[in-house]
């Protein structure tokens, strides 16, 4: 058993999370009581959001102490209750090796979760004979897998019959390792996806049926698509705020079909016509075998193309500026789609989105529900340790790099061929977009040009080969100098355009066919 030290107990939390989004196993963590279990909280809520196996050990002071305020205590029990899928103190020795057994089979099974097991000193010195279970039984927990025959049957008779049927696909399909059987059954019926954050990579971003991720910063066509499909086929997505915007004015006219494993996520957010609860690969397997190469009228792709050539994805070209989506889709073109792309939070992340083109399922890391900055650095780390034969890409803002940059350690010392990038406009750049585009340009502790720090001199006293750039036409060069580099880290800071904005948006709350294609005032630039 390989222990790895990070330096920070939420880099480690990160770390696990980079690790099991990477390979869909548990991600395990070992911390210490008190302040050791406390800063696990961030990583564990994110988690908890997006759904990832991780189980969280953490120390606790001895069980007479319990309850007395001793030196290093927390209740690390009650503290994370709300987000974990469930948790433990464990009391007696003797159920440690039963509680170890049920906290990774309730991380991994249904819809995955974070896990935490609290151990008292005591018990952890406590001897007892060894005994671990082949199996467990937990009362009040059975995961549904088959989905019901009856509601298959309808949901295939809807689907065809549909003239403008559309996939919504969540990254409940990756986590359920349905991406083989989507991309069938989507070919042979052929059926447009659409992608969430968290989804991107379950479809072939090449694909031509393929329309990009919709929602606040999704593409205009994979919005209009829901505005006016007539059978929306949501599976593994659970209708977020960022993805429906209004949601009495989400994909109002359409028949939705919402396929879960979780049945609390059923008529959550959108009430839906018809359910289907159960695991993603089995039911699109059935599906398949009541649908397959269902002809689709033209009129529903051409309408489709027409919106993808009316309103492509865009982004100024000629001032000879550095820009974030010129690095990310030469990244995507050096890559071919195949690179693990760890993104943090902020404006780089949903060009990541947007402008790289995944190909493989599991390749897209990002904090979805959570949106933690300082993700990035440590996931990459738990990802670099799982993938060895692709390439491990950190993409980062100035902002976020600076949040767990103490994890560079940890990939130098283990020789991580990781490349850390930094897009570096010298902003808090969606937090400004915000405050630009819905509260007056009243710019508030979002500028961080004079006090940012020299990204390569950190880079270098890490012991780690780094470069800066600003211009455009060296972008090829020092990419295939660092792609070139795979046995230790490297890391690069592009020096990118500072007033660029994320388009398409949907405001907050508003429908999302009401999208901002563009700056509103082209002539209110910060430079």
């Amino acid at each position: 058993m390989e222990h790895i030290l990070t330096r920070h107990e939420q880099g480690a939390t990160h770390a696990a999370e980079g690790y099991a989004r990477v390979t869909g196993k548990v991600g395990v963590v070992l911390v210490t009581s008190g302040p050791g279990a406390t800063n696990t909280v961030t990583g564990i809520a994110d988690a908890y959001m997006d759904s990832i196996p991780i189980v969280v050990f953490t120390g606790q002071v001895p069980s007479p102490l319990i309850g007395n305020d001793a030196f290093q205590e927390a209740d690390i029990v009650g503290i994370t209750r709300p987000i974990t899928k469930h948790n433990f103190l464990v009391r007696d020795v003797k159920d440690l090796a039963e509680t170890i057994k049920k906290a990774f089979y309730i991380a991994s099974t249904g819809r995955p979760g974070p896990v935490l097991v609290d151990l008292p000193k005591d018990v952890l010195a406590a001897e007892c004979e060894y005994e671990y279970p082949e199996t467990v039984e937990i009362r009040g927990y059975k995961p549904t897998l088959k989905g019901h025959i009856n509601q298959i049957k309808k949901a295939a008779k809807y689907i065809k019959n549909a003239k403008r049927p559309l996939l919504y696909v969540g990254g409940g399909v990756l986590m359920a390792d349905a991406s083989k059987e989507l991309t069938e059954f989507a070919r042979k019926n052929n059926i447009p996806v659409t992608n969430t954050l968290l989804g991107l990579g379950s479809f072939p971003g090449t694909d031509p049926q393929f329309l990009g991720m919709l929602g606040m910063h999704g593409t205009y066509y994979a919005n209009q698509a829901v505005n006016m499909c007539d059978v929306l086929i949501a599976v593994g997505a659970r209708f977020d705020d960022r993805v429906t915007g209004n949601t009495a004015t989400f994909a109002a006219d359409a028949y939705k079909i919402h396929i879960d494993i979780d049945p609390t996520a059923i008529d959550k957010n959108v009430l839906v016509d018809l359910p289907i609860v159960g695991d993603a690969k089995i039911i699109i397997t059935e599906l398949l075998q009541e649908l397959n190469n269902k002809p689709r009228e033209e009129e529903w792709c051409n309408q489709i193309e027409e919106w993808k050539k009316s309103c492509p994805l865009e982004y100024k070209r000629a001032d000879n500026k550095l820009r974030t989506q010129f690095v990310i889709e030469k990244i995507s073109e050096k890559t071919n789609g195949e690179a693990i792309i760890v993104s943090d939070v902020g404006q780089h992340q949903m060009w990541v989105a947007q402008y790289y083109k995944f190909n493989n399922p599991r390749s897209h890391v990002s904090s979805g529900g959570l949106g933690t900055m300082g993700f990035s650095v440590p996931a990459a780390i738990g990802a670099a340790f799982a993938i060895k034969d692709r390439p491990v890409i950190s993409i980062n803002g100035d902002g976020g790099f600076q949040m767990n940059l103490q994890e560079l350690t940890t990939a130098v010392y283990h020789k991580l061929p990781i490349k850390f990038f930094i897009m570096n406009n010298g902003f808090l750049g969606m937090v400004r977009q915000w405050q630009e585009l819905f509260h007056e340009e009243k710019y508030s502790v979002t500028d961080l040009r004079d006090s940012n720090p020299n990204f390569t001199a950190i880079g270098t006293a890490f012991g780690i080969e780094s470069y800066s750039i600003d211009n455009p036409d060296n972008v090829d060069e020092i990419l295939d100098k660092v792609f070139a580099i795979n046995d230790r880290p490297v890391l690069v800071e592009f020096k990118v355009a500072k007033e660029d904005l994320v388009f398409p948006m949907v405001p907050a709350g508003a429908s999302i066919s009401d999208m901002i294609l563009k700056r509103l005032n082209p002539k209110r630039m910060i430079l």
